[in-house]
């Protein structure tokens, strides 16, 4: 069986400039991957030519093992998208706008159960226009999801959407990715991508920065420890015996794997010098990756 979804050395340009250059992808059917960068990163150019809005201007890109272009009809039947761009008939309902779309598919989910699932009920007689942009961004989901789609294709999900909103989302990703359902999802937030994707593509620039999972772009195992009070980075380098780097005034980066003997020896130090440990972690979090791979781009050569 084909992959989900591949884009093989994607390339999309607008006259000079690329807004996606040689990015790779694989998404298997039950996987939940995430395309990260800043905004103006090329994420939404991508999943635009992912579902054939816009024609590669090199390299390839397969949806259902067919061509998102060539294919179109195919492509969209089995697709489920919600996109940044786009909306629906302002004075349309939800209730009127799934009712209607449910048409269009042969086996599609009842509307009344989305409008459940997505905490719709009460604004389901609602006209467009006098939505809040989470109760719009729900109904938009809730439309991705009608057709019972195998591939799911998410750009920004969550934008606009209040802090219970977003959990209903998060569990509705899950519930679809468990019943093998490919999800494709957009994010400038480290937050999200954090909490849901099995595999992250981080973007700059239409460049792909590094790609993989959680505990891949974590990087190599080390101490982050915080005091309570200014530390000395040369005294922990002599204390653990490796290479150590300041975080701040009382923050440092071990490069040593844990252990309770090492944690021990941290205490007792700190201890000694009239500080207390504040946290301790044993590898760089998603955001200080992304930040630490983001500067190394802007800063090295342009491919």
């Amino acid at each position: 069986m084909s992959n989900a979804v591949e884009m093989r050395n994607l390339r999309v340009s607008f006259g000079d400039v690329d807004a996606v250059n040689d990015v790779t992808l694989q998404i298997n059917y039950g996987q939940v991957a995430t395309l990260l960068g800043p905004n103006g990163a090329g994420k939404t150019t991508a999943v635009e030519t992912l579902l054939g809005f816009r024609s590669p201007s090199g390299g390839s890109v397969r949806v259902h093992g067919l061509d998102p272009v060539r294919d179109h009809r195919e492509v969209v039947a089995r697709t489920g998208a919600l996109l940044q761009r786009g909306g629906v008939w302002f004075p349309m309902t939800p209730h009127q706008v799934l009712d209607l779309t449910a048409t269009y598919y042969e086996a599609p989910r009842e509307p009344t159960e989305l409008l459940v699932l997505l905490d719709l009920e009460r604004c389901a007689h609602t006209p467009w226009r006098r939505l809040s942009g989470g109760e719009q961004q729900r109904t938009l989901l809730a439309l991705a999801l009608l057709g019972r789609p195998k591939v799911l294709v998410l750009d920004e999900p969550t934008t606009s959407v209040d802090p219970e909103g977003r959990q209903v989302i998060r569990d509705i990703i899950r519930a679809e990715r468990d019943r093998g359902c490919a999800l494709l999802i957009t994010t400038h937030e480290l937050g999200e991508a954090e909490r849901l994707a099995d595999y992250l593509v981080i973007l700059h620039r239409g460049h792909e920065v590094a790609q993989g999972t959680l505990a891949d772009l974590a990087g190599e195992p080390e101490l982050i420890i915080e005091a309570t009070g200014s530390v000395d980075p040369a005294a922990f380098a002599a204390l653990l015996g490796c290479e150590v780097r300041s975080d701040g005034p009382s923050r440092v980066r071990c490069a040593v794997a844990s252990s309770p003997e090492r944690i021990a020896t941290v205490s007792t130090y700190l201890t000694s010098v009239g500080l207390s440990m504040v946290s301790l972690r044993t590898r760089a979090s998603l955001e200080e990756r992304y930040l630490d791979l983001i500067a190394d781009e802007r800063n090295g050569p342009r491919p």
